[in-house]
């Protein structure tokens, strides 16, 4: 369709300064759906102006990582190298 333009966001939207910073405490959660909600995050889907290839994410500290929830056989096995 003639008109129609592809959006791409701009420099102040990917800037250091438009970046929220969230701490998130993994004591209790579980590791896959607390990952998906993290990689959300670092992605920028929940924000209106996202873009597949543009850096408009932001930014995540995990802190109590080892006291997240694994289910199945993860707990048990051993961490490959």
């Amino acid at each position: 369709m003639p008109g129609q333009k592809t959006w791409m966001p701009k420099a102040e939207d990917r800037a250091m300064a438009a970046k929220k910073w969230y701490v998130v405490d993994a004591e209790g959660l579980r590791l896959g759906r607390m990952s998906s909600e993290i990689a959300k995050l670092l992605l920028g889907k929940h924000k209106p102006e996202f873009t597949p290839g543009a850096d408009v994410g932001d930014c995540v500290v995990v802190i109590n990582a080892e006291k997240c929830i694994v289910t199945g056989n993860k707990a048990r096995r051993r961490p490959q190298r």
